[in-house]
């Protein structure tokens, strides 16, 4: 006899055995191979039957486990339920009596302390259903007195620390699940419902699905069905919904055993020591407590059921599993709304089948007399006295510290064996339902009404053909009674159309039509603090804040103003949340100016899972609000520029100057760290608001402010030459920083730098690129290096030679850029871009013309509208106009020099210019003009002869400015 065969015929389960391992013998090429698979399955079930602990198999989010759970704690009434959950979960359990199902537990972290940085933020959820076996496990336990609910699950720590690869991929086995098949595109609508897990780690108890790729489509195919979800509802769900306790205890745990022996082994697989660390709790809490075993009732899925490590079950002898410690990341607990659709993307399932599951959960107990568990609000729990102590009367009484009587169970203490009823369920097929005429005809009715009403030209005989084709698609797939899924199936081939009329299609409709996508809700007294702070807040305003539709809130905080603390409020949860979440209509919030009036458009209900993680960072908004500003200036990665931003949302929505210092003073340390001129337009930008308005609310500038521009004035000025040389530098960054330069230059100088500085700075910038060029030449027009009439020239030249007339384009780009830092260059911009329209032939004009609009859409958008400003004043308004016009650039190169036409006056003031002339030459130059003003050598005066006689008369008036300005002998 081989190994296989070696048995104890003394077990209820051994005719079973023996009749498996002959049928593999026969039928089956690899026999021991096979013989082995079935023969262990069969010992899975004795040795999980027979554990002195009660284990209760269960499938998540399945109506069958939910209803075998109410019959059996109905009827065992244990005091201590072990449940396969995450053990640190455990305080929001008693949270569950406020909220509306489903709801998930949620574990967060916004900082990992001890996993990998680009793992945050942590966050791990349990989805909690009505229909699920755990709620009725947790509902009957708080709601019971004297029974105690544990949880000996993995911590969620623990979840991160046994992940292999990445964080978002669960840590246990629904990252190894193949997901189901496609499906047609899902309207719009219930996308956003199922993204309320976000991209946390999903938490299943009780998953049951094939890990072997090549057993599930064996099973889907000759199942004759197309996902897995629809496969488990025909072939598990309906058999067990009605079945006895021992026949779902076996059958259970027979289909955890084949998955369990069914899979790869990849060496990542952690269920085993998820299966050491819960029996390892259970026998310190059994050994701490003195409890009973056989009061207990240990709750996990069936996977878990069919376990073989050595600490399985309470004789065995093997030592503790050592659990190691939780790292040092602070983790958040918290309830989260859910939703159907929700817990569909997060464990894979097909869309549709946890609604259905609720349907059928809703039908079995209606129909099946078992009256399920449901957690009792606070209100309702004061009132319900009676019952409480109804339901200890009711309870065993308890003889001695285990709390349990001793007879109960016979001599021995022990239960008598369980009989085998996996042979009958094995040996016949399943019990067929009959076809209940009345539901699939109320189906088909009701799905044509509702897909009129969405758009579908649906009619009685689509009613009719929906419902003979869901009774044909039964009959081909090998039942009586069509499914909800056959009638899916069916409403689609006989309604669907080539296009979608409305959001919906028929397969959403269906959905709707047997149960909907169910979204949970977190009571008021579940959410944070600074949850409820916030809609506490926000009650002036005369909202339901927790419902889940759009409303509209008008504030005119004028006729109203307690309105203004809800104003902040809003502005503040605008910057925060998500941004469908809190949406401002009309007004605006800008630094030292608010709106009069504001209208929002407000969605706090619907993005309820935002705020509840918003609440795990702080008790108030203002407080997250200041923590996240800090830590964005502190962060790695910060910039001058963020830290500028800072400060602007410290003004803007947190008032006063303490914070705002702070994050300036920090500006002005990350400002002189920068090698580069990335973030130069931005800084720009924000740092003249910023000056803007301290020189309008407050008698002198801060000090950081001051330093920023001291140490920003001396950090362009070195990095100046640098930035017009490279390359990867753009000619926006270099006018930026020429901005910023020129701009504020004054405030610099007055704060002790030296001009100096970005004299040299400029000198030594040698740009290599047409947009740089021209920037450099606008530096040194603002620093007068060049005339007026030395740029038109160079402007001229530039339009003169062929070889640079296809680089004219990137020239005007940065002339046009270059009214950042010289704004006065505009009519000069005007006049070259002018001459290139009017001289340049269409030949060569056409070619580079589109490479000018996109060089100025690209690199200077923002200053299109002040050289437009410019044109409209420089070309004549209207069409008549234009015919006589004459560009004034012309028109000063033809007028003769200013000053030749009018000759200086003689007399002290032409004698004092004609002795100091340096002052004149500059001035002349700096206009265009050259020095012809002089007289020539040897010559007089020439002027009029009564301003001469005048000032000869009454020489008071020069003697006295010519001593103010120390010139002695100047009227003689």
């Amino acid at each position: 006899m081989s190994a296989p065969q070696v048995v104890a015929a003394a077990t209820p389960f051994g005719a079973l055995r023996e009749q498996l391992i002959d049928a593999a013998g026969e039928f089956a090429s690899g026999a021991d191979a096979v013989a082995e698979i079935l023969a262990g399955m069969v010992d899975d079930v004795d040795r999980a039957l027979g554990e002195e602990l009660e284990i209760f198999p269960v499938c998540h989010h399945s109506p069958a486990s939910g209803l075998a759970m109410v019959r059996r704690l109905r009827e065992k009434q244990p005091s201590v339920i072990y449940l396969e959950l995450c053990e640190d979960l455990r305080p929001l359990l008693d949270e569950l009596r406020n909220c509306r199902l489903p709801v998930a537990l949620q574990a967060f972290a916004s900082e990992a302390d001890g996993f990998p940085a680009a793992w945050a933020p942590l966050s791990v959820v349990a989805p909690i259903t009505e229909a699920s076996a755990e709620y009725q496990a947790i509902a009957y336990a708080l709601d019971t007195p004297g029974v105690e609910l544990v949880l000996v699950d993995r911590s969620t720590d623990h979840v991160f620390q046994w992940t292999p690869t990445e964080p978002h991929e669960p840590a246990q086995r629904e990252a190894q699940q193949p997901a189901e098949p496609a499906k047609p595109a899902e309207p719009a609508e219930p996308a956003e419902e199922a993204a309320l897990h976000g991209e946390a780690v999903g938490i299943g108890m009780g998953d049951l699905r094939p890990r072997f790729a090549e057993l599930e489509r064996h099973l889907l195919h000759h199942g004759k069905v197309r996902h897995w979800s629809e496969w488990w509802d025909q072939y598990v769900e309906q058999p067990l919904t009605g079945a006895d306790h021992d026949t779902y205890r076996q059958v259970m745990v027979m289909i955890g055993s084949l998955f369990r022996r069914l899979r790869r082994d990849d060496g990542q697989d952690r269920d085993e020591d998820r299966e050491r660390y819960m029996w390892t709790r259970m026998r310190e809490h059994l050994a701490a407590t003195g409890t009973d075993p056989e009061r207990c009732l240990y709750v996990c899925g069936a996977f878990h059921a069919a376990s073989r490590v050595e600490q399985f079950g309470l004789a065995a002898d093997a030592a503790p599993y050592e659990i190691s410690q939780r790292t040092q990341t602070r983790w958040q607990y918290g309830l989260i709304p859910s939703s159907h659709s929700a817990i569909e993307a997060q464990f894979g399932l097909a869309a549709g089948s946890v609604s259905i599951a609720a349907a059928t959960w809703s039908k079995a107990v209606k129909h099946g007399g078992a009256k399920p568990y449901a957690l009792r609000g606070a209100a309702a729990r004061r009132s319900t006295g009676k019952r409480t102590a109804k339901a200890l009367a009711t309870r065993p009484a308890a003889t001695g510290p285990t709390g349990t009587d001793p007879s109960a169970t016979g001599p021995t203490g022990t239960e008598p064996p369980v009989p085998d009823r996996l042979s009958g369920y094995l040996a016949g097929p399943p019990r067929p339902d009959a076809l209940d005429e009345a539901e699939l005809l109320g189906w088909s009715v009701d799905i044509v009404r509702l897909a009129r009403r969405n758009g579908y030209l649906a009619s009685t005989a689509d009613a009719i053909a929906v419902f003979e084709t869901a009774i044909l698609l039964a009959g081909m797939r090998g039942r009586n009674r069509p499914t909800p899924y056959d009638f899916q199936d069916a409403a689609v081939t006989c309604i669907e159309k080539d296009t979608v009329p409305g959001r919906r299609d028929v397969r959403r409709l269906c959905e709707i039509l047997l149960g909907g996508d169910r979204i949970g809700q977190v009571g008021y007294e579940s959410l944070p603090p600074l949850a409820r702070d916030v809609l506490d807040r926000l009650r002036p305003l005369g909202l339901d804040l927790e419902r889940r539709t759009v409303q509209r809130a008008l504030l005119d905080l004028g006729a109203q103003p307690e309105l203004k603390p809800c104003s902040d409020l809003l502005w503040i949860l605008r910057h925060l949340l998500p941004a469908d979440a809190v949406r401002p209509i009309m007004g605006s919030r800008e630094l030292g100016s608010r709106a009069v009036q504001e209208s929002w458009d407000l969605a706090i209900g619907r993005s309820q899972r935002a705020l509840v993680e918003l609440g795990y960072e702080g008790v108030t908004v203002e407080q997250v609000l200041e923590q996240r500003l800090r830590r964005a200036v502190r962060a790695p990665d910060a910039t001058a520029a963020t830290a500028l931003r800072a400060v602007e949302d410290a003004l803007r929505y947190l008032g006063g100057r303490r914070v705002a210092d702070e994050l300036g003073a920090r500006a002005v340390e990350l400002l002189a760290t920068e090698r580069t001129a990335d973030d130069a337009p931005e800084v720009l930008g924000r740092v003249r608001r910023l000056l803007t308005h301290f020189r309008a609310t407050e008698p002198e500038l801060p000090r950081w402010c001051q330093d920023f521009a001291t140490r920003g004035y001396a950090h362009y000025c070195t990095l100046l030459p640098a930035a017009f040389a490279d390359e990867e530098t753009g000619a926006r960054q270099v006018a930026a920083m020429l901005g910023f330069l020129f701009s504020m230059e004054g405030l610099a100088l007055s704060l002790g730098c030296d001009h100096a500085q970005l004299e040299i700075a400029v000198r030594q910038s040698h740009p290599a690129t047409p947009a740089k060029t021209a920037l450099l030449w606008a530096a040194r027009f603002q620093l007068g290096e060049l005339t007026l009439s030395q740029l038109r020239s160079l402007g001229a030249g530039l339009l003169d030679n062929p070889l640079v007339v296809p680089t004219v384009p990137q020239y005007l780009s940065g002339f046009v850029q270059a009214l950042e830092p010289v704004p006065t260059l505009a009519p000069f911009v005007v006049e070259v871009m002018s001459r290139a329209f009017g001289q340049l032939p269409d030949t060569v004009l056409l070619p580079w013309l589109p490479k000018l609009i996109t060089a100025l859409r690209d690199h200077a958008g923002e200053l299109a509208p002040l050289l437009v400003r410019e044109a409209g004043r420089t070309f004549p308004g209207t069409l008549a106009a234009l015919d006589g016009w004459v560009p004034p650039w012309q028109t000063a190169a033809a007028a003769p020099p200013l000053l030749a036409a009018h000759p200086a006056a003689g007399g002290p003031a032409a004698e004092l210019l004609a002795a100091h002339p340096a002052a004149c030459d500059a001035v002349a130059a700096l206009l265009g003009h050259d020095t012809g003003w002089r007289q020539p050598d040897g010559a007089g005066p020439a002027g009029d002869r009564e301003v001469t006689e005048l000032l000869a008369r009454h020489p008071q008036s020069a003697e006295a400015i010519a001593a103010l300005l120390g010139v002695v002998g100047v009227v003689a």
